[in-house]
């Protein structure tokens, strides 16, 4: 089976546009969340939000901009660009987008049609001149990490020669009336894991990585990934943690990688209460509680369909560096089983990763990544 690497990798958010601008402001331990006034009818609540002023800035620097590209396309493009100008479009290059709501603020607009996902893909495609039709990963919030295992799959089998991964979602009234609806938004900046925890904070960034079948200087190989639903409930995940627990064994098992060979865990760690509680059962189930944890989504908010692929990209620059990272919110341990939260961000080998990544609908995903050099 052929070996699939992720060469090269961008991300834009609240804590910078690149991924250098993110790696230092998460060593500084900044974070993107604050308290938004208004959005829509919706007054006062935490968020992680990319400023506009910022956006607009970077999108009219950009020499293929366009007036009227939307909000989304302007964060899409901008994480893409780089990574299309240095490795470019073949004939056999693959365009596997990831998000959950897209478009959606053409919603609210006279013609809502403009929302469609399809239109989305073909708008970033026909940009950069793919030669393929673009593919579209949406699945809740394991979308980012479900779209990399697309990609992985799709070059095994060699339908195609390489593939760009990009994934974006922004916050929009609909989407944080929607976790409001379920009292899952917290009413201060998100605390994965800890015993105050009280729910999300919502976050908007994008990130993009570029996966070749011949390794770049500092790849990172996909060693094995797998996806389980456990159709617990719509919103809310099995209390036995039995989808992830599935996903993380199958995960490991095509890696050919025992648990304990993992330096580091970058979890879902959304801060609700069972989110969290069914990862810490998963994790201890699998006797990988001893494991160094994080979270970003005390940096970051979370994402959602941004967040598995946001995550490995700051998970490439942590192996890259060999640096531990540190979960921000995180005091004291909420969970019923134990977990070995990072706390202090610090150096040391870190040559295999397990990411996971959780939704509604009872979606789980979890991929293995090595350091290929």
């Amino acid at each position: 089976m052929k070996k699939v690497y992720i060469n090269q990798a961008n991300c834009i958010s609240p804590l910078g546009f690149g991924l250098e601008a993110n790696w230092t402001a998460i060593q500084e331990g900044k974070t993107g969340i604050a308290r938004v006034p208004q959005l829509g009818s919706i007054e006062q609540f935490y968020a992680a939000r990319i400023d506009d002023d910022q956006l607009n800035w970077a999108h009219r620097a950009w020499n293929q901009s366009k007036a009227d590209d939307s909000r989304l396309e302007k964060m899409l493009f901008l994480a893409l660009d780089p990574l299309v100008r240095t490795n470019g479009v073949g004939s056999d290059t693959a365009l596997i987008i990831s998000t959950t709501k897209g478009n959606i603020g053409f919603l609210k607009t006279a013609d809502p049609t403009q929302a469609d996902l399809n239109l989305l893909a073909a708008k970033i495609g026909e940009r950069y001149g793919f030669k393929t039709q673009p593919i579209i990963v949406c699945n809740a919030c394991v979308s980012g990490v479900m779209a990399l295992s697309v990609a992985k799959r799709l070059l095994q089998m060699e339908l195609f020669a390489s593939a760009y991964v990009v994934a974006a979602d922004e916050i929009s009234e609909f989407v944080v009336s929607g976790f409001a609806s379920f009292q899952a938004i917290s009413a201060t900046p998100c605390k994965p894991y800890d015993k105050d925890r009280s729910g999300v904070s919502l976050g908007e960034a994008a990130a993009a990585v570029y996966i070749a079948t011949e390794p770049a200087a500092h790849a990172i190989q996909i060693l094995g990934d797998a996806s389980i639903g456990d159709a617990n409930h719509i919103s809310g995940p099995s209390r036995t943690g039995e989808g992830l627990y599935q996903s993380i064994e199958r995960a490991l098992a095509e890696a050919q990688c025992a648990g304990t060979a993992i330096d580091m865990i970058s979890a879902h760690g959304t801060a609700t209460l069972f989110n969290d509680e069914m990862e810490a059962i998963a994790f201890n189930r699998l006797g990988m509680q001893h494991i160094p944890l994080h979270s970003l989504k005390g940096y970051y908010g979370h994402t959602l369909g941004a967040s598995g692929l946001l995550e490995v990209v700051v998970a490439m620059e942590a192996m890259h560096r060999s640096r531990q990272l540190c979960c921000k919110g995180f005091e004291e341990i909420g969970t019923s089983v134990a977990l070995n939260i990072a706390t202090q961000a610090v150096q040391q080998p870190i040559n295999r990763v397990l990411k996971t990544a959780s939704g509604f609908g009872g979606t789980n995903s979890a991929i293995v990544l090595e350091k290929a050099y």
